[in-house]
């Protein structure tokens, strides 16, 4: 069996665990405090000025505090500001990719809430329609994409 071949096998298998704990997700959600305004710029201020070995982790957090934002947007029928934050999530997309590298303590933290997010994305995805629904699409295309590569990482390490 190749390398190749074992890597596209476990990334299967690790996307079929993540997949039965998404089951397990929704339930957490119920608890969960949304993150205002105010605590995502500190975040983001917070990523910005951190290490760059720390950066993927922060910005993934940023992240997935912006769909926790988004999907309350959506559950209070604001789809025009849902559909603004998850631009902003796109924007943030590539600042987690960018220092991807540098970031080896904390990978596997950060592929479990990319996880979470694009979950709760794709629950997103089911309640919108029209250009919001491309929107959400596309940003969900390149966390997919990111998943990808944070799960080569995190197997290569």
């Amino acid at each position: 069996m190749s390398c190749c071949h074992r890597l596209q096998l476990r990334l299967r298998t690790a996307l079929y665990l993540f997949a039965a704990f998404a089951v397990v997700l929704p339930a957490r959600a119920a608890n969960e405090i949304i993150p205002n305004a105010a605590d995502l710029a500190l975040l983001q201020q917070r990523a910005a000025q951190a290490k760059p070995s720390e950066q993927s982790y922060l910005y993934t957090e940023l992240v997935h505090g912006l769909t926790q934002q988004a999907a309350a947007q959506i559950a209070a029928d604001d789809t025009d500001k849902a559909t603004a934050t998850i631009r902003q999530i796109d924007q943030v997309t590539p600042l987690i990719q960018r220092n991807l590298a540098h970031d080896s303590k904390r990978l596997k933290d950060a592929e479990l809430l990319l996880q979470d997010t694009t979950y709760r994305l794709g629950q997103i995805l089911h309640r919108l329609n029209g250009d919001d629904r491309s929107t959400v699409q596309d940003t969900l295309k390149h966390l997919n994409h990111l998943n990808d590569e944070l799960l080569k990482q995190v197997f290569t390490h």
